[in-house]
């Protein structure tokens, strides 16, 4: 029976779910916060802050609604339904305070300059037309906005930046918008202006003075930069349009005649070209036909004029701007009318598609009515020349160009006759031609979309224009090292998304038949995620219109939107899905043949030799017998991506065979068997493309080895040698490729041959080959070892894994050191050991005292390289290279680890005691936690999650692991933590610093991070470090101080281990140094004397003679530490430094100054209280820049004052303190080493 808890638990569910689809019944408000503008409550508030006050208080508000409303850019239609409660009470501000204050007033400026910004940034979203119709428009209006604008007009912006602007441009903006309204009253403008009472002088036939004003301005706006200049235009052509106006019309007219056929340099002359062309092409949109035609003829003229200019040939706007002003012309010339020939259908559902019967055309049979009446239409010379500039639009280079193009010659076309539109599809089809660039094919595609929208593409000709569509799907045009066609394929997409809208049923039927593959083609195989989405969505477009197409939504849901936005995805799965309908198969395998390749792109050639494999299993027998003798051949062409992708599309191939079942012939055997030697007769290694065909035939060779393709012997020979040859290479990837081809082959044709002779050579040969000077030979022969399988690796392991051993450390001679071969070298050995032991596993005949005995190797001797590499840390001009050795050594020891394990759990006989016992586990888990606290996050990251499957492992469990417990606590067992940052990673890590056993090896890599150069990893390394030592979990005092103990004990544990390796010290003494900044160790009592003494000493080894500056300032700043405390050691601190006084650096010699200085403040005790004030003056005063001799005169003055004797400055507790100066004598001064500037150079710094 459910509980109390649980039934209400259930019912808040369900009133949950009911309240989320309950839309129905929610108010409209509700709703449209819930699905449109989500930030609407912050909006709404903060303009109902605007409007209680009529203007806006704080700038900022303004800036934060702009920034929402920019989230909005791509869907300014969620905005819409807000639009009104926006814009209305934010204009009737303007109106109102324009009329309140005048706009002599200076204040009106200040006030709708921030509320303009808030309006224009709902134009730049929603755009202006549907902001415009919340403006007010009372006739009164007009005056009151050509007032403002003329005061706004006189304001400069003060930046051009958007997200600093003012409100300047916007404030423009917007009353021009609001003007563009005003100026459509119903009334004569003449009798608006106030002017006209008071001047008399003005004539029947003159302008009225308010329109004289506006155009002022507006002429003035059209030379702007910005978009005032379109603002301006709109306007220009909502009053020069109206009735009233016909005499403004004709003087701007002449006016832009003059400014086209003067065509300055400047640049203002330059905007204002692009400007008068602008508002010409919006006037000839606005204006009636009866009121351009006269001006038609001059216009044509003058543009046709600035079109063959130079000015047009450098500027893709002003030819967008011509184009449009010219169909535009075109227009005007042709009377509107709906053709009779147009195609016309009519979609009910789908699945059903009626059309109209009067729209149904047979062979196109237009009645003698219609013919008779299109014969009377009498069409203008001019509008040849227009159709003529319009398909020259569609070759422009520029893309909104051509597209403005064949919007043109759409709808010119609209008003011709049948006879006239066959004539203009004619010359679009001329652009197909093989002479064309891609510009003029994609400008084509782009006119024939907009013909098929329209239904000016008639059904008869679809079998002539198909053709070229289909050419168009596959347009990819070889340059040098890449190809163009992209666009023109995206384009080819959208003229058969558009036939799927225009025709219906019955006229589509046998097209969508022959384009439906070419689609699904482009949409599984093209390179660009675009044209594959365009394809896919134009198919999706016909199935969805067409109505039942076999297969046709099983498709669409195979390959839509997401599945095809990986290439890898597109061509292995959505492609092998959709192959599997009849129809697709054998053009999938041809554009993959023909295309794919032989593809420029490298990485193309791979994917399409595995697509072309994914394949196979539909026809086995049309890609063994048509396929393979295509390809075959090919592998020797003269072209480098032909033979590339077809010796990889060969291997994939007979690989897939084998994999279904099928069996080749044995000529087809003899000829695969075949083609490396050709390629190597060939001497195609040579040359450019070399190095990818050694990866290619790498890659042959283990597909005919996984397929056990019949060799024979010598051409066997032929391949080892081909296989040697490539393990020899520099490059890396060549390497690796023939590595994996030497497994497969080894497997399949030396051990199964049985030949041991021959396998012996074959591993002594690689085992000589690990002391090649060639640290390219030694990366290959590494990592040929390690592939190699038992039967090869069984008579002479115990040398294989002593050298794979000796070749993981880093090698005597500097100049054979090569980070990458021991890399490979300690991967070979990993591998060699897990081949070694499993093989004992599926076999009972080997003798078990081999095995013990290659365990005990494994765990004395493996086992201790691979901790050796752990302290790899090799750096050169890239790096820390190291690093690549420790990550595989952490790989390799976690490996490792799980033999010696499983060895343990599934003993064959007695053993007296466990391989992997409580000391290899510690080491190995100091090991693997101490890069864990090391600065590189990779490393990091890949050493935290292998702790974490060595403690989580299920199927075999590592024993003996110290403070497990902890351990799990610190690290869970969850995949997906973010090791790699060091705000998490390290408050976790560092709590190990309480575990004996790891403190050290956890202190040793954590000092790392917290004295590095990178300051966002010392900050989260430090922080976490004093937060571990101020924040014990029991909270007492005594805790904190043993966590301070500890940590002080293992800090000089690592300057005695680590003495003199700078990598080490360094960044410990800056930890030290900040900690001691802290007041760290300060408390401790008697602890706090011993840690100083073991410090000073260090100091005395690490200091001496050492030209690194970062160490010398840690370790003075560290002395003035020492020197402040109230102790005997201080004394010895405040000597030692002392003598830094008189370093051969300036710069040691000021920053022991420094230190000398706070020290004699803090302390008095160091120096009697009658020469106190002269020593302080002494340091001081003293230039300690300037020269050595006087530096060390006064710094003997301070030595006599402090009582101490120089002979006596770095005596101390040890031996190696006190070995200069025995007795009392004063050393031998040595030669000054940096006597001169190159000693100085060759310090570093």
């Amino acid at each position: 029976m459910a509980t109390e808890a649980e039934v209400t638990k259930e019912g808040e569910e369900v009133s949950g779910i009911l309240s989320e689809e309950d839309d129905e019944h929610d108010s409209k408000e509700k709703v449209l916060q819930r699905y449109f503008l989500q930030e609407w409550q912050l909006v709404k508030s903060l303009l109902d802050d605007i409007v209680s006050n009529r203007r806006t208080t704080d700038l900022s508000s303004v800036h934060k609604i702009r920034s929402i409303m920019d989230k909005y850019q791509e869907q300014g239609q969620l905005l819409e339904p807000y639009l009104e409660s926006i814009v209305s009470p934010l204009m009737f501000i303007v109106r109102s305070r324009t009329m309140e204050l005048g706009v002599s007033s200076n204040e009106i400026i200040a006030i709708i300059k921030p509320i303009c910004i808030v309006i224009y940034s709902l134009v730049t979203v929603c755009g202006y037309k549907a902001v415009i119709k919340f403006f007010p428009h009372q006739v009164s209006d007009l005056e009151l906005a050509v007032s403002l604008l003329e005061k706004c007009h006189d304001v400069n912006s003060v930046t051009s930046l958007r997200q600093e602007s003012t409100g300047e441009m916007e404030a423009k903006c917007v009353t021009l918008l609001w003007l563009s309204i005003l100026v459509l009253v119903p009334f004569d403008i003449s009798s608006v202006d106030t002017s006209i009472d008071h001047n008399n002088d003005i004539g029947v036939l003159e302008s009225p003075p308010l329109v004289l004003r506006i155009l002022s301005f507006c002429k003035d706006y059209l030379s702007d930069a910005g978009p005032m200049r379109t603002m301006a235009g709109l306007l220009l052509s909502r009053l020069l349009t109206r009735p009233d106006m016909p005499r403004a019309f004709i003087q701007f007219i002449d006016w832009t005649h003059e400014v086209i056929s003067s065509s300055k340099d400047d640049i203002i002359g330059y905007f204002q070209l692009i400007g008068v062309v602008e508002a010409l092409a919006s006037i000839f949109k606005a204006g009636s036909r009866k009121l351009l035609i006269d001006v038609v003829s001059r216009t044509w003229d003058d543009i046709s004029m600035l079109s063959k200019s130079p000015t047009a040939a450098r500027n893709p706007l002003l030819r967008k701007f011509l184009v449009k002003l010219t169909q535009r012309l075109g227009l005007t010339c042709l009377p509107p009318r709906s053709p009779s020939w147009r195609y016309v259908s009519k979609t009910t559902t789908l699945g059903e598609v009626s059309t109209n019967a009067s729209s149904q055309l047979d062979d196109l049979d237009i009645t003698s009515k219609c013919s008779n009446v299109e014969e009377d239409i009498e069409v203008p010379e001019v509008v040849e020349e227009i159709i003529e500039m319009l398909l020259s639009g569609l070759r422009d280079t520029d893309t909104v160009v051509r597209w403005s193009a064949a919007k043109g010659i759409g709808r010119i076309t609209s008003r011709l006759t049948s006879a006239l539109s066959e004539e203009v599809l004619s010359s679009v089809l001329e652009l197909f031609s093989s002479g064309e660039g891609d510009g003029s094919w994609h400008g084509g595609c782009l006119a024939l979309a907009e013909l098929a929208r329209r239904g000016l593409l008639l059904p008869t000709s679809l079998p002539e224009v198909v053709p070229l569509v289909v050419k168009a799907l596959h347009y990819d045009i070889r340059r040098g090292p890449h190809s163009v066609g992209s666009h023109v394929r995206d384009a080819a997409a959208y003229v058969c998304w558009a036939f799927g809208r225009a025709y219906c049923h019955q006229d589509m039927k046998n097209i969508l038949d022959q384009l439906a593959p070419h689609l699904l083609t482009v949409a599984c195989y093209d390179r660009e995620v675009n044209c594959r989405r365009a394809s896919a969505a134009a198919f999706q477009e016909n199935v969805g219109r067409q109505g039942n197409y076999l297969h046709g939504i099983d498709i669409v849901n195979t390959a839509d939107y997401f599945s095809l936005s990986s290439r890898v995805n597109s061509y292995l799965h959505v492609a092998a899905s959709i192959a599997q309908y009849e129809g697709y198969l054998h053009p999938f395998a041809e554009e993959l043949l023909s295309n794919k390749i032989c593809h420029w792109d490298k990485s193309l050639r791979e994917l399409a030799g595995e697509a072309l494999a994914a394949l196979v299993k539909y026809d086995p027998e049309y890609f063994a017998n048509f396929v393979l003798e295509k390809l075959i051949p090919c592998t020797l062409s003269s072209d480098l991506c032909m033979r590339h992708g077809a010796t990889l599309a060969t291997g994939e191939l007979v690989l897939s065979l084998h994999q279904c079942g099928h069996s080749l012939s044995s000529d087809k055997q003899k000829q695969v068997a075949g083609i490396v030697p050709a390629i190597e007769k060939a001497r195609l290694y040579r040359g450019k493309g070399g190095e990818i065909m050694r990866s290619a035939v790498s890659r042959f060779i283990e597909c005919i080895s996984i397929s056990h393709l019949l060799v024979p012997e010598k051409v066997r020979r032929s391949l080892l040698d081909t296989i040697n040859d490539n393990l020899r290479h520099p490059n890396s990837q060549i390497q690796t490729s023939a590595c994996k081809a030497l497994k497969c082959f080894a497997l399949a044709y030396l051990v199964a041959s049985g030949n041991q002779i021959s396998m012996n050579i074959i591993t002594s040969k690689h085992l000589g080959l690990l002391r090649d000077p060639n640290v390219a030979v030694r990366r290959g022969s590494a990592m040929a070892l390690g592939v190699l399988p038992y039967e090869l690796l069984a008579n002479s392991w115990r040398d294989v894994l002593m050298q794979l051993c000796t070749a993981s450390a880093i090698e005597d001679n500097p100049e054979d050191r090569d980070a990458e071969a021991r890399v490979n070298a300690v991967k070979g050995l990993v591998s060699v050991c897990e081949t070694l032991t499993q093989a004992r596993e599926s076999s009972h005949t080997i003798c078990e005292g081999d095995y013990a005995s290659l365990y005990l190797f494994i765990k004395n001797e493996v086992m201790v390289s691979l901790f050796r590499a752990l302290g790899d840390y090799s750096i050169d001009n890239r790096g820390d290279v190291g690093s690549w050795v420790r990550e595989a050594a952490m790989e390799g020891l976690e490996k490792c680890s799980y033999i010696l394990c499983k060895r343990d759990s599934t003993s064959y006989s007695e053993q007296p005691e466990s391989l992997f016992d409580a000391s290899l586990a510690a080491n190995l888990i100091s090991g693997i936690v101490k890069q864990a606290m090391e600065k590189m996050d990779k490393l990091r990251e890949a050493a935290a999650n292998i702790l974490r499957r060595i403690l989580y492992n299920e199927e075999i469990i590592v024993l003996f692991i110290p403070y497990r417990p902890k351990l799990e606590e610190i690290i869970p067992n969850e995949k997906d933590l973010k090791w790699a940052v060091p705000t998490f990673s390290f408050p976790r890590l560092v709590q190990l610093l309480q575990v004996n056993c790891y403190s050290r090896s956890v202190l040793s890599g954590l000092v790392i991070s917290v004295g590095g150069l990178q300051d966002s990893l010392r900050k989260a390394t430090t922080s976490a470090l004093l937060e571990y030592l101020n924040n014990s979990e029991s909270g007492t005092s005594e805790e904190r101080k043993q966590r301070e103990h500890m940590l002080s004990r293992d800090l000089l544990w690592v300057l005695q281990e680590y003495r003199k390796c700078d990598r080490v010290i360094t960044p410990t003494l800056k930890t030290i140094e900040i900690l001691l900044s802290k007041r760290i160790f300060l408390d401790m009592e008697a602890a706090t004397s011993s840690f100083c003494h073991g410090l000073l000493d260090s100091l005395a080894v690490e200091l001496k003679a050492t030209k690194d500056f970062s160490k010398l300032y840690a370790g003075i700043a560290i002395l003035g530490f020492v020197s402040s405390l109230v102790d005997s050691v201080n004394i010895r601190a405040f000597s030692y430094l002392l003598t830094f006084l008189g370093h051969r650096y300036p710069k040691i010699r000021k920053a022991s100054a420094d230190q000398a200085y706070l020290v004699l403040l803090q302390n008095g005790g160091l120096v009697p209280e009658d020469t106190m004030e002269q020593a302080v003056e002494i340091v001081s005063e003293t230039c300690w820049e300037g020269g050595i001799e006087r530096a060390k005169q006064q710094r003997s003055e301070l030595f006599k004052m402090a009582g101490l004797e120089p002979s006596s400055l770095a005596k101390g507790p040890t031996n190696a303190a006190n070995s200069d100066s025995r007795d009392g004598k004063k050393p031998p001064v040595a030669a000054d080493e940096n006597a001169s500037y190159a000693s100085l150079v060759g310090s570093g710094f």
